[in-house]
């Protein structure tokens, strides 16, 4: 199973920047990271993350693409700056493709969907990037994806019921009934 991946303890730069403005996720990735042998730095956002990319020069990195204070490609920019073998990961809330595209294209190395638990980062991080990474082991589903994406939208229209229906293009009942039941695993 594990013939494509580096060993991280036999690697000499083991340090790993977490930058996630949500905080418990960041916390608990960052304990996960730390037992299986990295020197996570954390940082909440663009502008603490840079700072610690300027004093660290970190070998890894863990970037979500939406931050408080803007977005997660701005870090990887910086990432590449200061050290073009930093192996990057990119975190993206559901199906956002076209930004994980992007940030592959800026030098990340891969892209998660979160929740990513520590293992599929770790996997991500040590992959042989001469050889394809594996499939996840148990990918959202699409109806997972599709029951995100339409609370996401409810969200930002502030939970208003005909206004997620009209952007849509649903039937507001039909949106209603998959509101009221709960996610798909």
């Amino acid at each position: 199973m594990h013939n494509n991946l580096q060993k991280i303890s036999n690697l000499e730069d083991k340090s790993l920047l977490i930058v996630d403005d949500d905080n418990p996720f960041r916390d608990r990735l960052a304990r996960a990271m730390e037992k299986k042998g990295f020197s996570v730095s954390q940082a909440e956002g663009v502008k603490k993350g840079i700072d610690l990319i300027k004093s660290k020069k970190p070998a890894f990195a863990v970037v979500d693409l939406r931050l408080a204070d803007g977005n997660g490609l701005e870090v990887v920019k910086e990432l590449q700056v200061s050290n073009s073998n930093c192996k990057i990961i990119m975190l993206t809330g559901y199906g956002n493709i076209p930004t994980a595209v992007a940030a592959i294209k800026q030098g990340a190395i891969d892209y998660l969907a979160k929740p990513a638990d520590a293992d599929d980062v770790e996997k991500a991080l040590l992959a042989d990037p001469n050889k394809k990474a594996q499939p996840p082991e148990n990918p959202m589903s699409a109806d997972r994806i599709k029951w995100e994406h339409i609370h996401r939208v409810f969200e930002l229209c502030n939970r208003n019921v005909s206004e997620t229906a009209r952007r849509l293009k649903m039937h507001r009942r039909t949106l209603q009934r998959i509101l009221s039941k709960r996610s798909p695993r």
